[in-house]
């Protein structure tokens, strides 16, 4: 643009003259990979406490015991049948299967694959996920086939006069 004495009216003929350059940060790569090692550093401290508090809790649930919840009566669960229940707390999802006169084992149902329930398949004998067709071992809660690689989490029971009660998760962590 020319004014009417037939000059530029600015003192460089380029497009950046409305710029104000002196009032700009300067940012190049070495001060954008500063800011960005700075931001990553903050991040990993400030988040250094949750971990603690996650590795501590883990740590304690290894046998933790919980008060003991009454489960169901014995006389209301027959041979090879199971039970849902809730335990330890009502947003953990469990399974007792009674195998035998006196032999009862419970589980977390949680597949330790991703998360869907466990089924007891009574006639098949086995504990079945369907989601991704994994199966574990009703005595000892390992996985059989399929995908998971982690046994299901232990619930520990206890029998009193006549009742089952669940008193501990023994969580296989390690």
């Amino acid at each position: 643009m020319i004014d009417k004495n037939n000059r530029i009216p600015f003192d460089e003929d380029n497009y950046t003259h409305n710029i104000q350059r002196n009032n700009e940060r300067m940012l190049d790569r070495r001060g954008f990979m500063k800011t960005l090692v700075g931001a990553a550093g903050l991040f990993a401290v400030s988040s250094l406490p949750w971990g603690a508090v996650a590795a501590k809790e883990l740590m304690g649930l290894a046998d933790k015991e919980y008060p003991k919840m009454k489960i169901a009566d014995v006389r209301s669960v027959a041979v090879g049948d199971s039970v849902k229940f809730a335990f330890p707390s009502e947003h953990d999802s469990a399974l007792l299967i009674r195998l035998g006169e006196n032999k009862f084992v419970a589980y977390q149902n949680a597949c330790t694959h991703l998360r869907c329930p466990v089924f007891w398949v009574k006639e098949e004998g086995e504990m079945i996920c369907p989601c991704h067709h994994g199966k574990f071992d009703v005595n000892t809660g390992a996985p059989t086939a399929g995908p998971p690689r982690r046994p299901l989490p232990e619930i520990q029971v206890k029998v009193e006069n006549g009742v089952i009660y669940a008193v501990r998760v023994k969580r296989y962590e390690a």
